[in-house]
């Protein structure tokens, strides 16, 4: 079975939304969602990054303001700041989550601080998981929550979801749209990225306007990296990164985690989910033409997104690979996409 090491989930989430049924969520499988330890195992899923991640209180997770995205176009409002008084907690309480996880497994999952770590996993048939931080809501300005979530184990951080923080913008739920939506990082964002990189914490842009990648770029001395991000010239939301940006994530020795949400994969913007593989192996042809085969992975947004009907969930990435053989790539391609160039990302990244 082909190694996979993925750029985003949100089983995190998942759990602390229903804590009575933590056990069952992660060990034994409850039947929904997208991801668990036995499901994992069965896809050959060997790690990746999971979210800490705090969903907007009221408008934005709303069944209608869900529903708008159903029917392109539509340009939805940014959701409201979320202080770091009120993100705090819920953030700590995942990240304390992903330690439990640890423990609860068994010696089947480790929570992983350097790319050794995660090498070593591979190798002995563990899952390695490394903590990432979704929108930088319960970091504070002075940034010390940073250097306490950094010894909690977190290791990659996007400094925006979709709505402002106190350090930059995130681009809105928009189709079609450009991400060229609003200013740049502020004067406290420059200083988080300047932070990150002396913490060895990789900075993610998936969520970033193109203001804000643009000062990131400029700032920062590690490969530029979107862990769960499609092509806008094939889905042109504002989500998606536009060939200037795949350039320069190309030219940074960074990479582009494939984004397996179908409102970012479908040509039309729609969350149509029974549309076979074409749309991410499009994506996976176009990632690859413009960056070139060392800088593209896989992205999934596991548990946080409607993904194609033939995936299903983590078990069906045998299927993936299967797909993309079909389509013509030859096994060093693909192991390279399923693994190979996250690992030499987190090298670059994380230094050794």
């Amino acid at each position: 079975m082909t190694p996979i090491f993925d750029g985003h989930n949100d089983i995190l989430l998942r759990l602390r939304l229903a804590p009575e049924k933590r056990d069952e969520i992660w060990l034994t499988g409850e039947g929904k969602g997208h991801l668990d330890l036995p499901r994992m195992q069965a896809g050959g899923f060997v790690g990746g990054f999971f979210a800490i991640y705090l969903p907007s209180p009221v408008a934005h997770d709303s069944a209608s303001y869900m529903a708008a995205m159903e029917t392109p176009p539509y340009s939805l409002p940014l959701p409201d700041l979320i202080t770091a008084q009120d993100g705090l907690a819920d953030a700590f309480a995942e990240a304390s989550l992903l330690l439990w996880m640890e423990r609860a497994a068994n010696g089947a999952f480790k929570l992983c601080r350097t790319a050794a770590e995660v090498r070593a996993c591979i190798a002995q048939g563990v899952i390695a998981g490394i903590m990432h931080m979704e929108g930088a809501e319960a970091i504070d300005e002075g940034l010390d929550s940073l250097h306490a979530f950094h010894a909690m184990g977190l290791r990659s951080l996007g400094p925006v979801w979709s709505r402002p923080t106190i350090f930059g913008h995130g681009v809105p739920f928009a189709y079609p749209a450009s991400p060229d939506t609003g200013p740049g990082l502020t004067d406290a964002g420059k200083r988080l990225v300047r932070e990150c990189n002396r913490l060895k914490i990789m900075i993610d842009l998936s969520h970033m306007n193109e203001a804000g990648f643009n000062d990131v770029a400029a700032l920062s001395d590690a490969p530029l990296v979107a862990t769960h991000s499609n092509a806008h010239a094939l889905c042109p939301s504002s989500r998606n990164l536009t060939d200037r940006q795949l350039d320069m994530i190309r030219d940074s020795g960074g990479m582009v985690g494939l984004n397996y949400a179908v409102g970012f994969l479908n040509a039309d913007g729609r969350k149509t989910t029974d549309c076979g593989w074409q749309p991410m192996l499009r994506h996976l042809d176009y990632l690859i033409d413009r960056l070139g085969e060392d800088h593209v992975g896989l992205g999934s947004d596991f548990d946080g997104a409607e993904i194609p009907d033939v995936l299903g969930d983590v078990a069906g990435l045998p299927r993936l690979v299967a797909a993309m053989q079909a389509h013509g790539y030859d096994q060093p391609l693909i192991a390279k996409i399923c693994h190979e160039n996250w690992l030499a990302t987190l090298d670059r990244s994380w230094g050794g």
